[in-house]
């Protein structure tokens, strides 16, 4: 299972959602993740509205196995009911 977390410096959800992928890269052997800083990247969110195909108004947004999740919040919900994350 990949994912990819789409976010940007000093945002505190962003922080939080590579912290709970780098636990989850810890706990299990069939996880990995990227996380790509859209401002190093010169992604915008209008690029990311593309991927996405609806408006982007927040980041982190996070994609597993290229399937849109959501946010931060949306991530931590869907790893603790499908991936075994504890609390962190």
């Amino acid at each position: 299972m990949y994912t990819v977390i789409f976010g940007r410096p000093g945002c505190p959800y962003c922080v939080r959602a590579k912290d709970i992928a780098e636990q989850l890269k810890a706990d299990r052997e069939d996880f990995d993740y990227r996380y790509v800083d859209i401002h190093a990247e010169g992604l915008t969110k209008a690029d990311l509205e593309k991927t996405v195909g609806k408006p982007v108004h927040t980041v982190p947004q996070i994609f597993i196995d290229e399937q849109h999740v959501g946010g931060c919040t949306e991530f931590e919900a869907y790893a603790r009911e499908n991936l075994g994350l504890y609390a962190a």
